[in-house]
């Protein structure tokens, strides 16, 4: 599953700085220029999306959408680290911009301080290549992976909260795939997350630098992706668990009756 064109031109100052992905056979020079030329839709700029934003513009995105509704406060920076005192009451799409704009300027980033519902979140998935669901609460998940079903962008999901953590990529391109419906049928909009429940701040560092890595995977054709399973962190044991998913037919998103 590839994304973008492997067909860009590199100057020499991009050259050396993605040469260490560059000479790994299976990225090599055509899985830098599908980086380079694809898009990435990265909803929340909290602490999933910090880890995401950063290593994906590192690792030469050509174009980061970042959408967020939300201001920078004191209580964030324990662990989105995108931001930065400077950026306290500042949106976090804007203090996420300035700081890639440090890392790799060659990334061209489109900051939206806005909530995406119905076809504005649509239309921001169907344009993305990848679609990064960095949010905390379910009502935005589901609606995240109902766009995503609809257009047939690949989504990269991760949650964290306490001690603990979860990846999973949903690809309904592969008609046996899941969607994140499926996982998550019968789940209740009472659950808590992270300013409710707290969580360690290395924890959605980790989390976030899967997902970041998955994202690079579904655009370069490198690796294999975690499609129909899900990646279980314990931080408190560092012990990772592999649980394989199915695809419900019935549904309500993604089955042929939906």
């Amino acid at each position: 599953m590839t994304s973008g064109d492997d067909s860009y031109e590199f100057n020499d100052e991009q050259l050396l700085r993605y040469s260490r992905q560059i000479m790994l056979p299976a990225f090599d020079i055509a899985g830098q220029s599908r980086l380079a030329t694809s898009r990435v839709l990265v909803i929340g700029m909290g602490g999933l999306g910090s880890p995401v934003a950063l290593y994906l513009a590192a690792a030469g995105v050509g174009t980061l959408h970042l959408v967020d509704f939300d201001e920078v406060d004191l209580s964030n920076l324990q662990r989105q680290i995108v931001h930065t005192l400077a950026g306290i009451g500042n949106k976090k799409v804007d203090s996420a911009k300035e700081t890639i704009a440090q890392i790799n300027p060659d990334t061209n980033v489109i900051a939206q301080a806005a909530r995406l519902e119905g076809e504005r979140l649509l239309e921001a998935v169907t344009e993305a290549d990848v679609v990064v669901d960095a949010t905390d609460n379910f009502s935005s998940r589901f609606a995240i992976n109902a766009a995503c079903v609809r257009s047939k962008t690949p989504l990269v999901s991760g949650a964290a909260i306490r001690m603990e953590g979860q990846v999973s990529v949903f690809d309904v391109r592969n008609g046996d795939a899941p969607c994140y419906q499926c996982l998550y049928s019968d789940i209740s909009e009472e659950q808590l997350t992270c300013s409710e429940a707290g969580v360690m701040a290395p924890l959605v560092g980790i989390i976030g630098s899967v997902q970041a890595m998955e994202v690079v995977k579904l655009i370069s054709g490198m690796g294999q992706a975690l499609i129909g399973k899900l990646l279980i962190l314990d931080a408190m044991t560092m012990e990772w668990r592999t649980m394989r998913l199915k695809k419900d037919p019935l549904c309500k998103v993604c089955s042929s009756d939906a």
